[in-house]
């Protein structure tokens, strides 16, 4: 299979449709209907990000996604063109465990979820773009 890209203008009303089409690319790969949700809501909140942190001076006010078949799994990337995002690696999953949500730093709950639903989250930023990959690969 080869890579699906996608643009969308900067706005909450089109992240279903990325999702549709992860739905249909992460069938055609054989990935379980449990891991498609999973993947489903990292994308959703990396979408979401690029709506509240996209767009620039440049008028660049649209999120680029690709679903690209890696080695053994499926890399989504989802690029915004603003800002950049200051990026901290949350670390593993059990880093919240036990945490009142009183606790936790605001926004810091989505980069949460990609880390704890994905099997690997990168996060690339400079002054013109942040870029999000998100990695899963088959069981």
């Amino acid at each position: 299979m080869k890579a699906v890209h996608l643009q969308i203008p900067a706005a909450a009303d089109y992240i279903d449709l990325v999702r549709l089409c992860l739905t249909g690319v992460a069938n055609k790969l054989n990935y379980s209907y449990e891991e498609i949700e999973d993947m489903k809501v990292a994308v959703s909140e990396a979408c979401n990000n690029a709506v509240l942190h996209g767009g620039n001076a440049s008028g660049r006010h649209v999120i680029d996604i690709s679903f690209e078949p890696v080695e053994a799994g499926l890399m989504t990337k989802v690029i915004n063109y603003g800002p950049p995002f200051a990026y901290q690696e949350t670390g593993s999953g059990a880093r919240l465990q036990g945490e009142e949500p009183e606790g936790l730093r605001a926004g810091g709950l989505g980069i949460y979820l990609m880390e704890a639903l994905m099997d690997e989250v990168h996060v690339c930023s400079d002054e013109d773009a942040t870029e999000v990959k998100l990695i899963k690969y088959r069981v």
